[in-house]
């Protein structure tokens, strides 16, 4: 039987669980290299690699003893270094301040994100200027559905993630290396020039977990701003609050994904913690960016009406009820082809148990052409926004508000 590229990687991600720690110079386990040359997919391009090195740019969000002696305390709680035997740093190892993992990365290794490495000492950004997927996509196919709706949305994505999401449809770029991919070099100006030869008034960061190339990020979202050309960024919402307070700036709309509501949950399927995006989430509202929210609903795993109640509570409760949240249909792909695709009675119970909480704009993702998909008016209920799949049918929405009571409804539509 021959193997299609896909079902090769996804076999051997299954079979090999990549470590936290990866070296600088390994794209994939030992193991599994004689499967991918076998298939003539050898990931270690070495030449590929050395490129990538060479070409990337001192990254930001990170430091060391070596260039801060007092850095000792970003990872030492106060109280634990005044011990009786000092503790000896090395001096080349940095800690990357980016998300909240906070890797303590060694010369030669690299993140848990996979795109940030310590070369010499020094950390780098693997991924700046180095888009693996393309595409222009219909802007509530991210999804934003109070955004601009029924425009375009350059899309693009790197490899890396610090999520180790089992469910990822998107894992052959989110846990991937970026020398695994094949991905020339583009300036932040060459990616807003195509933006705009291809007349999408949207950028989107997306596909992979955008922060971990926030420092191409920030540049591609500014130079497009020079242009009159917004930028929206899908997350997990992982990163700490400096980096976000910076692209808080930058950015005209953010998507979550809040991709459950325990720490168990976090832990077991996506290997992170829940806080780190409760506190994101917030610090966003606070700042006034556009904000939606998906939940994946994934049967046995964060489908309980416990779960769901509890994330609805939370956004009505912390948020507000303007806030749009999408509870979005599982299908099997990655390490969980075990699991069946959610039931639409599963949706609708969220949906409902978020509708009776207060919240205004309720969705049910990747069920095309359900009623569920359609933005209705939270005073007289008409539908002001219709969509079918991922395309706008009808817009009854005049200066923002509904044209048929003139209610104001939540968003960003001009």
């Amino acid at each position: 039987m021959t193997l299609s590229r896909r079902d090769l990687l996804a076999a051997c991600s299954r079979a090999l669980p990549l470590a936290g720690g990866v070296a600088l110079a390994s794209g994939a386990s030992s193991a599994a290299r004689p499967l991918l040359r076998a298939a003539g997919l050898d990931p270690i391009a070495a030449t590929n690699l050395q490129e990538i090195i060479r070409t990337s740019p001192r990254a930001r969000y990170w430091t060391s003893t070596a260039i801060d002696p007092s850095a000792c305390r970003t990872c030492h709680p106060t109280g634990t270094l005044a011990t009786a035997k000092p503790h000896v740093h090395d001096p080349a190892t940095v800690k990357c301040l980016l998300c909240a993992h906070g890797c303590a990365i060694k010369p030669g290794q690299r993140g848990r994100c996979r795109a940030r490495a310590n070369v010499a000492g020094e950390l780098r950004s693997l991924v700046y200027g180095r888009p693996a997927a393309v595409h222009v996509d219909p802007i509530e196919k991210k999804p934003f559905y109070h955004f601009l709706p029924g425009a375009d949305a350059y899309s693009f994505g790197t490899a890396g993630c610090p999520f180790r999401c089992k469910f990822c449809q998107n894992w052959e770029l989110s846990q991937s290396a970026p020398e695994d991919l094949e991905a020339p070099f583009t300036t932040a100006v060459e990616t807003v020039a195509a933006a705009a030869l291809r007349r999408s008034p949207i950028i989107a960061f997306t596909y992979n977990e955008p922060t971990v190339f926030t420092e191409y990020l920030l540049e591609v979202a500014r130079e497009a701003r020079k242009r009159a050309i917004r930028s929206v960024m899908v997350s997990c919402g992982f990163m700490n609050a400096a980096p976000l307070d910076e692209m808080c700036g930058a950015l005209d709309a953010i998507k979550i994904d809040l991709k459950g509501f325990s720490e168990t949950f976090y832990r077991t399927v996506s290997n992170a913690e829940l806080q780190p995006v409760l506190r994101t989430i917030r610090q966003i509202r606070r700042r006034g960016v556009h904000l939606e929210l998906v939940n994946l609903v994934v049967p046995t795993l964060n489908d309980s009406d416990q779960a769901l109640r509890a994330l609805a509570n939370w956004v009505a409760g912390e948020l507000g009820p303007d806030v749009p949240v999408h509870f979005t249909r599982f299908h099997p792909d990655y390490q969980l082809l075990n699991l069946p695709p959610t039931p639409i009675a599963t949706l609708d119970r969220a949906r409902q148990f978020a509708i009776d909480r207060g919240l205004h704009y309720v969705y049910s993702g990747n069920v095309p052409d359900s009623p569920s998909n359609h933005t209705y008016c939270p005073k007289c209920r008409r539908i002001v926004i219709e969509r079918s799949g991922f395309f706008v049918t009808a817009n009854h929405l005049a200066g923002g508000r509904c044209a048929f009571c003139r209610y104001p409804i939540a968003g960003v539509w001009t």
